[in-house]
């Protein structure tokens, strides 16, 4: 009889174990990269003229960096508040699957409806990709505890992060509080990297890299979601074909030497 691998082992004994480990793995690098992020938003916020309360709440309330960042500049510029509001539901959308891919893996029963509709604002694409990666390795009622403790980690630090940001406005060069806003993505993008086994997401990647600066230099305005709709319905048409498949399984075949993916 073949001996699971310890990936596919728990690795907490119970629930509040999970909540509890959730946020110390989200209290290491996850933690460090969004609250940059937030340090550079708390700046910018500064720069714009808004006060710290008008920065912390459009943390506590949104925590979704790319729709506070289009609110701010355009409330700075004097956008119509239809458009501000269209706007940033039309750039928060993006989360949406992230959500109705995940909570479907948190479902339990007995567990009340409420619970996961409260910590469906803890999902963010940091969050999601730490928990999906973990998923293996938790039991069914240790998940919703996981991602409560990774979510709230995270979530918890980012207005901290914001007010600090706030105060060292002008003490940091602009270059870089906007590397600092683009490190979070950036971050996703890295751990996206890291499961290379699955042929849509490599397909994804680059049809990202090519799409985006090739329509950014035709119709900039729109050349975000255009890449994003056109580069990620190929990737998942184009990663469901035989052959694709094919690749795919090869890829997550174990090696003979050592036992690990190819």
């Amino acid at each position: 009889m073949s001996t699971p691998t310890a990936s596919k082992l728990p690795i907490f004994d119970t629930p509040p174990q999970a909540l509890w480990g959730g946020a110390r793995e989200a209290a290491g690098v996850p933690m460090m990269v969004m609250s940059a992020s937030f340090l550079g938003f708390g700046s910018m916020i500064r720069d714009v003229n808004w006060s710290v309360w008008d920065a912390l709440y459009s943390t506590l309330s949104t925590w979704a960096l790319p729709g506070q960042i289009a609110m701010a500049e355009m409330a700075y510029s004097g956008a119509p508040i239809i458009a501000m509001l269209l706007a940033v539901f039309f750039i928060n959308a993006r989360l949406l699957p992230l959500v109705a891919s995940l909570l479907p893996h948190m479902r339990n029963p007995g567990t009340p409806t409420w619970k996961y509709y409260t910590v469906a604002m803890l999902i963010a694409a940091t969050s999601w990709v730490g928990v999906m990666r973990r998923l293996p390795t938790l039991t069914q009622d240790q998940r919703l505890s996981y991602l409560t403790g990774y979510g709230l980690a995270l979530y918890l630090s980012s207005p901290v992060a914001t007010i600090i940001g706030y105060h060292l406005a002008g003490q940091v060069p602009q270059p870089v509080t906007m590397a600092l806003v683009f490190l979070n993505p950036l971050y996703f993008m890295l751990l996206f990297l890291f499961d290379m086994h699955n042929v849509s997401k490599i397909l994804s990647l680059t049809f990202g890299a090519i799409l985006g600066p090739s329509l950014f230099l035709v119709i900039p305005n729109w050349s975000l979601i255009i890449t994003g709709l056109v580069g990620g319905t190929l990737a998942w048409a184009l990663g469901r074909t035989p052959t694709a498949l094919r690749i795919q399984h090869r890829l997550r075949q174990p090696d003979k030497k050592t036992g690990a993916s190819q």
